[in-house]
């Protein structure tokens, strides 16, 4: 990979007075250096692609399962034909190009270098938008609703819908980088990507996000920075204290729960009872699954593949909303920039930090808007959502659609997302 150098007009802060271009002083040069935004553009070794070509073409397969269905793991004839087209067919530089046609750039914020793409819309009137992904996820997920959300009208939307958009890639994953010291927990990730919007000179803004990307989202609602506007997020922590004591305890389903409380009971009682085991060891040790991670494109793939599998609106076969290409675009990010264990302390982090995903936020005043989509980890019923989030101005619960919203369903998604702010718009 490839950063470029930056200019000198990166390195001096400058100022414009009365349509005059005014130096800062020198004393502040190096402040100006230290906040400078730089071009980034992505270039892969070829030694590191023959590399994960050499390993996949070395790899030492499993024994076949013993059962015929998913409830051991990762299938050996699901994994198998994805792995040999990864060895074989697939072409990183697809997905390379795509990705520098995008503006990115990298900054460093509370000293680690936070890398981004910025898009902004060609409508002036554009709402600036952070949108934060998860993991396994990247930039990568995002691609299919850049344009849908900066260009709506091309999309059968309207152009007061329009967003700016700022994708930053989270510490410890991509091209970011990767912190060497404790205590890059949630919040201060929120912290540093509020940083980044006002550092781009955006004075009001929204965020969103799923996944990590919703925790970060719900953060910055309770911090309550200066210019956020509201929020809107595709995995809500909803979860009030006393449901999670019973599904700790993998108690039966109260029965004063309403029908929609019932069906998110049940799917999170399954996710803590029979899908939990690999945050588990992420929140434990994630070192020790970082080896695997770090030396074998298999291990990666198999792992990431089964959340693929697990998340997506597919019934266990991603490959119905997913192409190969697709799943290993996201792949190969992770193994290429060798983030696989940094990736996974995140969860470590998120564990120290207190809470969990699911967890209740209470965001007393601020602007919440929830799109849920049917195959999420849970269905979050609207009677959680209203005693978390004192000022709900959208809910819908939508029709198709999994853990990978802006992936699986982009031109949904993004429609939802124009929804959600629509009432914050018309009250700026």
């Amino acid at each position: 990979m490839s950063v470029k150098s930056p200019t000198r007009r990166d390195l001096l802060a400058t100022t414009v007075v009365a349509g005059a271009l005014s130096l800062v002083p020198s004393a502040l040069h190096a402040e100006a250096a230290h906040n400078s935004i730089r071009p980034f553009r992505i270039d892969v070794s070829e030694e590191a692609l023959a590399d994960l070509r050499r390993r996949i073409a070395m790899t030492r397969w499993p024994d076949m399962e013993t059962v015929s269905d998913r409830t051991q793991g990762v299938q050996l004839g699901k994994l198998k034909p994805l792995v040999e087209y990864w060895g074989t067919r697939y072409d990183w530089r697809k997905v390379e190009t795509k990705l520098n046609q995008i503006p990115q750039f990298i900054t460093e914020i509370d000293g680690l270098d936070i890398q981004f793409a910025h898009i902004r819309s060609p409508q002036k009137n554009a709402l600036p938008l952070l949108m934060t992904h998860g993991w396994p996820g990247s930039i990568v997920e995002l691609l299919k609703v850049i344009d849908p959300l900066t260009n709506p009208v091309a999309h059968g939307g309207s152009a007061d819908d329009a967003f700016h958009l700022v994708l930053p890639t989270m510490p410890g994953y991509g091209f970011s980088g990767k912190p060497t010291t404790a205590g890059w927990s949630p919040a201060r990730m929120a912290n540093a990507f509020d940083e980044l919007m006002h550092r781009l000179g955006y004075q009001q803004y929204v965020s969103q996000g799923g996944d990590w990307g919703a925790i970060i989202s719900e953060l910055l609602a309770v911090q309550g920075p200066k210019g956020l506007l509201g929020i809107h997020i595709n995995m809500p922590g909803t979860v009030p204290a006393d449901v999670l004591r019973h599904l700790r305890n993998f108690d039966p389903v109260p029965a004063a729960f309403s029908e929609p409380e019932k069906i998110a009971y049940d799917r999170l009682l399954h996710f803590y009872r029979d899908g939990f085991g690999y945050a588990a060891m992420m929140n434990q040790s994630p070192q020790t699954i970082g080896f695997a991670l770090a030396d074998s494109p298999v291990a990666m793939a198999a792992y990431y593949y089964d959340k693929f599998a697990e998340w997506t609106d597919s019934r266990g076969e991603p490959e119905k909303v997913l192409t190969y290409d697709e799943m290993l675009d996201a792949i190969s990010l992770y193994w290429l920039t060798n983030t696989g264990t940094s990736s996974s302390r995140s969860y470590w982090e998120g564990a120290r930090a207190g809470g969990g995903p699911f967890n209740a936020f209470a965001i007393p005043s601020l602007p919440v808007a929830v799109s849920v989509f049917p195959a999420e980890i849970y269905r979050a019923p609207r009677s959680w959502g209203e005693q978390s989030f004192g000022n709900l101005i959208y809910w819908n619960e939508v029709d198709k659609g999994g853990h990978f919203a802006a992936w699986e369903q982009p031109e949904l998604f993004a429609a939802e997302i124009r929804a959600a702010f629509r009432p914050l718009r018309q009250s700026i």
